[in-house]
């Protein structure tokens, strides 16, 4: 979508080559009278992406990824999407950008906030429905008074931090976990959907796992369990491939500290790849190693091993038990042992069984789907208040 290159605000009249439908003349942000579920027309929904990794990744970027696979599903689906991300961005949707990059550092609050400010300001009474993947999006919408119906994921941990804001945006926004974990973790805040992540599984070539070697993908950090999957490869005696994002002080100083005492040789750090080039190597994988020592509120990484056929061996933390199966997609372990003793085990998981999983329930149809009842749920209540 054209912005101006002196305000990064998008022009009053929106170009034709938007494909964004004007809204129906006389209906209240866009509302049809005549449908108000929108359940008999094509929905026209505003996605606004996090601004510090465009859509889709080149490497690090998990939401980033699934708010392109959503994208693409809602077009292929017929209904009209636009996207606020960085200019940068190569979703095939159209896009509003108020960064040509992403802003450094990350998580710098005028830079954020600009990126939200412009966001609501283009999409609201211009969409049927806003589905925000940002925690402040909400915040800075209810400080505007935005009218138009939001739907908020929460990609990130419930914390003591952002606890009383998701109470607060909670009361006018359909707030979304993405694990059944994370909504018990929630305790009673408003979070009343679970929808799990999916993928498009076209975009990913099973393999054989013929490479002889485990493999981690995931933040160089005592979280994502780094030095344990070192720990795992060399008690089962294979080698270990590591593709970690190491760029901040304390993933260095983690590296450092806890990870290259304990790896030798067998151990080879990869550092980080594009997707492409990770997916080469997870593909041929023995199995993915993901020892979490936190409660991650879901971990793509899973699926997307899965996807390619590669069963994962996990710990009982966070979302892990929702998405490996024991003893069908991998093994769900509660320490060093027996994770060990999981690797000597992995023979016995069918690839072909790990694959199906994410064209069955951890598909991208699947998601959108759901996303898609949800949209049209919002509409309908929302439709019913104003009645």
């Amino acid at each position: 979508m054209v912005t101006d290159s002196r305000t990064g605000r998008v022009p009053s009249a929106r170009p034709a080559s938007t494909g964004i439908p004007s809204p129906s003349p006389g209906s209240p942000e866009g509302f049809d009278p005549a449908d108000p579920s929108g359940q008999a027309r094509p929905l026209r929904i505003g996605l606004i992406a996090p601004p510090w990794v465009p859509v889709p990744p080149t490497t690090y970027g998990g939401t980033e990824l699934v708010v392109d696979t959503l994208a693409r599903g809602l077009v292929a689906a017929g209904h009209d999407v636009v996207l606020v991300a960085t200019a940068d961005s190569r979703c095939p949707v159209p896009t509003i950008s108020f960064f040509d990059t992403p802003p450094r550092p990350m998580n710098t609050t005028a830079e954020e906030l600009r990126h939200l400010q412009g966001a609501y300001d283009a999409l609201a009474g211009e969409v049927d429905v806003i589905h925000d993947q940002t925690l402040l999006g909400p915040v800075w919408a209810l400080a505007a008074g935005v009218r138009t119906p939001i739907v908020a994921t929460a990609h990130g941990p419930i914390t003591d931090l952002n606890r009383g804001i998701y109470a607060m945006t909670g009361r006018s926004v359909r707030l979304t976990a993405i694990s059944h974990r994370q909504q018990e973790l929630a305790g009673d805040l408003p979070f009343h959907d679970v929808i799990h992540h999916g993928l498009d599984p076209a975009r990913f070539d099973p393999g054989p796992g013929d490479g002889g070697y485990l493999m981690f993908v995931g933040r160089m950090s005592f979280e994502k369990g780094v030095r344990d999957a070192v720990l795992i490869a060399r008690g089962a005696g294979l080698p270990l491939v590591v593709a970690s994002k190491m760029r901040e002080d304390v993933e260095l100083e983690y590296f450092e500290k806890q990870v290259r005492p304990v790896a030798d040789s067998s151990v080879v750090f990869l550092g980080e790849l594009a997707p492409d080039e990770r997916d080469a190597y997870l593909r041929r994988a023995v199995a993915l190693v993901n020892p979490i020592d936190w409660e991650e509120p879901f971990g793509l990484t899973m699926i997307e091993a899965l996807a390619l056929g590669t069963p994962a061996i996990v710990t009982r933390r966070g979302a892990a038990p929702e998405i490996i199966t024991d003893g069908v997609t991998g093994f769900v372990v509660d320490d060093l042992e027996q994770g060990v003793a999981a690797v000597a085990r992995i023979g016995g998981i069918d690839r072909g069984v790990c694959r199906k999983a994410v064209e069955g329930y951890f598909s991208a149809q699947r998601m959108v789907g759901q996303y898609e009842q949800l949209y049209r749920d919002v509409l309908a209540r929302a439709a019913a208040r104003t009645a």
